[in-house]
């Protein structure tokens, strides 16, 4: 073994040493209560090991919005929330290697100093006043890491916060731990040679995703009430379709995306956008309204200045459908999800039309071109002052060569002609509202196995907004058998259809993605409202009232 390779073994079993002993004590599971290793859904953990109290059960299992009323009435205190997140993040961590920062003491510090302004000054201080959030490890916080997944990036605590960490703060949020990420954040798993896997707390050998992936198991474990993501080619969409719960891609300048760390640092062919990650939409047009209303615009000058604009649910949609991208048929779970939901939708009166993939293929081209446009110099620059290996699932970087300044303007019109392109492929369906299409080919994957990205990446290329939604579809080995004599329609196609395994991912939640063109992140989001509504109606009776309120 070269010193270089020690250097970076070393640095990265240091870091997970470090972690392992932030949690404390308190909140370190007892022994004779860890779920064994074959045990593969550990979300019922928390509610059937005893080591949870009834209060903190209460408090981890309600939805942001629910806890904001409770703090804000004083009926709970932001101390004891903050207590119980902490211990069900530690949770999580334990079972599903979701964290990359924990700094719990500091958060409860913080929340003890909002108990004392509600009950001093009688009033909160912002709309988020007192809720824990989770955030995506590429978020910087003053005097913490942000490695995204190198050993480089080791003990070099930020300097200052991201922009969006700064406007939580004021709104009221506490930031208490910060989620893992693949390296560079540009794998569609959470995998990285410095913290390892995050695991999907619904089956542990299924993965949860990337790069968001820390936190869509932390918030599918009940670890976090709310999270922040990111997506440049998925990121969000991908973590949340794999762990079933609710993520926004907004388009670009809609979100502040100021001082983050990035693995393609300055790469702008494709845009990185940030954006909520939680159980419930109610809770994601809440970050979204909020953020919206704090005036953005104001500390960066890449958002734009456009208030939140209130949309009524339009009780007729003209939704298109997105069967499959002409590259790769969805798995059998998918498809029957997507049959499911259309049916719903037609029968609640809405119009459905077909949509056709023919620009999908180029838009994922020119997505994979962008990524590697720099010859894969920016992760090589990470990885080396360590001596850190180049994973197996980035080898397209290894292997990708640099583009002149030339080509990468010629690249730039291909993106701008396609976009425009797309755009009049809309509007030509006279009427057209949204776009219904799968999350990903899959419910879930076996680790290792998440090698495409075409249903979320072509919608980063023409920037529009979209919802991925869990649709009330299990993925069920009865139901759902391989496709008989499948015909790939690419070799993306054939290797996802082999590597199916109908009884592994049995049970798992199935997403879809509601999308509306640029700058639609209101109507998207009542649009899948209306969506959920004509699916389970019941269900959202109680809350319809509540997210009309915010839209």
């Amino acid at each position: 073994m070269t010193m270089q390779q020690q250097k970076w073994e070393k640095i990265s079993a240091e870091k997970r040493r470090a972690l392992a002993e932030q949690i404390p004590l308190e909140h370190r599971i007892p022994p004779h209560l860890l779920p064994p290793d074959e045990q593969l859904d550990v979300t019922p953990f928390p509610r059937e090991s005893g080591w949870f109290s009834k209060r903190e059960l209460e408090i981890t299992d309600s939805t942001a919005s629910h806890i904001l009323k409770k703090i804000a009435s004083r009926t709970w205190s932001s101390e004891e929330v903050t207590r119980a997140f902490s211990k069900r993040a530690a949770a999580a961590q334990q079972l599903t290697n979701c964290l990359s920062e924990i700094f719990f003491s500091e958060a409860i510090a913080h929340a003890k100093s909002l108990d004392e302004h509600l009950r001093t000054i009688g009033k909160v201080i912002g709309p988020l006043h007192g809720l824990p959030i989770s955030l995506k490890d590429n978020f910087n916080i003053v005097g913490k890491d942000s490695t995204v997944g190198f050993a480089s990036l080791v003990n070099r605590p930020a300097e200052y916060n991201a922009t969006l960490v700064e406007l939580l703060e004021k709104l009221g949020a506490v930031r208490y731990c910060k989620t893992n990420v693949p390296t560079a954040m540009m794998i569609a798993e959470s995998v990285n040679n410095v913290f390892g896997r995050t695991v999907n707390p619904l089956n542990r050998r299924l993965t949860s995703g990337g790069s968001s992936g820390g936190e869509s198991a932390l918030i599918a474990f009940g670890g976090s009430p709310l999270g922040v993501g990111t997506d440049i080619g998925g990121s969000l969409r991908i973590p949340a379709a794999c762990t079933g719960i609710f993520t926004l891609r907004p388009s670009f300048g809609r979100f502040t995306t100021q001082r983050c760390r990035s693995g393609l640092a300055g790469q702008e062919a494709v845009m990185s956008v940030n954006g909520p990650m939680a159980r419930t939409l109610e809770d994601i047009v809440l970050f979204s309204k909020t953020i919206v209303d704090s005036q953005p615009w104001l500390v960066d000058p890449k958002v734009l200045p456009i208030p939140w604009r209130p949309v009524e649910c339009q009780k007729k949609l003209k939704v298109a459908v997105l069967w499959h991208d002409g590259m790769a048929v969805p798995t059998p779970p998918v498809t029957r999800a997507l049959k499911e939901t259309v049916e719903k939708l037609k029968q609640a009166g809405h119009e459905i039309v077909d949509w056709d993939p023919v620009l999908h293929p180029k838009a994922l081209e020119l997505l994979g071109r962008m990524f590697v446009a720099d010859g894969g110099k920016s992760v090589e620059a990470l990885l080396a002052p360590t001596g850190e290996p180049f994973r197996p699932e980035m080898q397209q970087y290894q292997e990708a060569e640099e583009l002149g300044v030339h080509a990468m303007w010629q690249i730039h019109l291909e993106r701008s002609e396609l976009q425009k392109q797309y755009l009049d492929q809309w509007t030509s369906c006279d009427g057209l509202d949204a776009i219904l299409a799968p999350t990903t080919p899959f419910s879930s994957v076996e680790h290792g196995g998440f090698k495409y990205v075409g249903y979320t990446g072509v919608f980063n290329i023409v920037d529009y907004a979209a919802v991925s939604f869990p649709c009330g579809v299990v993925a069920d080995k009865e139901k759902d058998p391989p496709i008989a004599n499948h015909a790939p329609l690419s070799g993306f196609c054939k290797d996802i259809h082999d590597d199916y395994n109908a009884d592994l991912v049995h049970g798992m939640p199935v997403s879809l993605q509601l999308v509306a063109k640029r700058l639609e992140e209101e109507k998207v989001l009542a649009m899948t409202e209306t969506v959920l509504q004509a699916i389970h109606p019941s269900k959202l009776s109680s809350i319809m009232t509540s997210i009309k309120s915010r839209l």
